[in-house]
């Protein structure tokens, strides 16, 4: 079972992975895939939901509004402590 910590390491990670800063940007659906259920429990989507508006509201994601739906992408302004954070689990970043 994943801790939270874990989890938003995690979610970090693959956004940074995927080159989603600043301007790149996602839809806020797709930081749930990916994870495994196994992982997670039951409740996995709704855990993961949370955690990531928790980091939302930190400022370490930010959101950009369209009108098919929530993207999100990492805060360039943010990028030191971003990656301490992923540090933490993710070494080789």
């Amino acid at each position: 079972m994943l801790t939270e910590v874990q989890i938003r390491a995690t979610i970090l990670f693959k956004l940074h992975k995927r080159g989603n800063w600043g301007a790149s940007h996602t839809a806020f659906e797709n930081i749930k895939k990916g994870f495994n259920e196994r992982d997670l429990g039951k409740h996995g989507a709704k855990i993961i939901d949370k955690i990531a508006k928790d980091l939302v509201r930190e400022g370490l994601i930010i959101t950009k509004p369209t009108h098919y739906g929530v993207q999100v992408s990492l805060n360039p302004r943010q990028g030191e402590r971003i990656i301490v954070i992923m540090k933490t689990y993710f070494p080789d970043v």
